[in-house]
């Protein structure tokens, strides 16, 4: 009996060991092989349903350290003006989620202002997050079934980008997977080398920020939203973080799943 808990505790000591050595890391890969009894956790998701609750912000903010700089705003001014458009700000989430990296809370929003909603139009985690920004790329697909694809498509202005172009027809037309089982698995191919081709373009969960860049986005969240975004990395800030412009293509409805009993 001794001999048994001596193992146990050793087995434990490691497991901590690991952790501790993940979070210095920093690796956001690195906490995400982790079991789930190890893994920092924010507290459970709101689901949105055109809730009053659900923190919406301007399509562009003016203040704050969210809000992209005046000089961006007037370079965008024109572009700003069209329907379903928008510029922000995301920043670096191993910067500032004190949550899972430890780090001096600046801002008091889940996620550190490193997430958006495209659909919800917030910075705060949880609300259907579409996009995040860490270590110097972009993510997309974060909670239970919801999985999400990005390519770049190189220094193509947002105002081309259409739903008649051909870069965006068949990503368009993506059906979500209905059932968990083909829901689970396209989140592992879209995180593995070997994401999924559309319109002659590699989508895959995660791809590096490059400035001056054009990428198409589509994110589904299983009962909340599902959408299609072309946005652009305008530049990169000193401090990591990233200026988008943003440019919603097209909302779907949200999809359903069959789940395991």
């Amino acid at each position: 009996m001794k001999a048994f808990f001596a193992l146990a505790s050793l087995v434990l000591s490691s497991s901590l060991l690991s952790t501790s050595a993940l979070a210095q890391r920093g690796s956001a890969d690195g906490i995400d092989e982790l079991p789930p009894f190890l893994r920092p956790s924010y507290p459970p998701p709101v689901l949105p349903r055109n809730r009053p609750d659900v923190p919406r912000e301007d399509r562009v903010l003016k203040k704050g350290l969210l809000a992209p700089s005046a000089s961006d705003r007037m370079a965008f001014a024109s572009f700003l003006r069209t329907k379903n458009t928008g510029l922000i700000r995301l920043l670096p989430r191993e910067l500032n989620d004190s949550v899972l990296y430890r780090v001096p809370q600046k801002l008091n929003i889940r996620g550190g202002g490193a997430y958006y909603s495209f659909a919800f139009l917030t910075h705060a985690y949880g609300y259907s997050s579409d996009i995040e920004l860490d270590r110097n790329k972009l993510t997309a697909g974060f909670a239970g079934m919801d999985y999400g694809m990005l390519t770049n498509i190189g220094d193509t202005p947002l105002e081309e980008i259409t739903l008649d172009d051909m870069r965006t027809r068949n990503i368009g037309e993506y059906r979500p997977r209905r059932s968990e089982p083909e829901a689970r698995e396209a989140f592992r191919q879209l995180n593995s080398g070997r994401g999924m081709m559309f319109d002659g373009f590699l989508y895959r969960r995660r791809v590096p920020v490059q400035a001056n860049s054009t990428y198409l986005l589509r994110s589904i969240s299983y009962d909340r939203s599902d959408v299609l975004v072309a946005f652009r990395v305008v530049r990169q800030d000193t401090d990591g973080s990233v200026i988008l412009a943003w440019k919603l293509l097209k909302r779907y409805l949200p999809p359903k799943v069959k789940r395991n009993s």
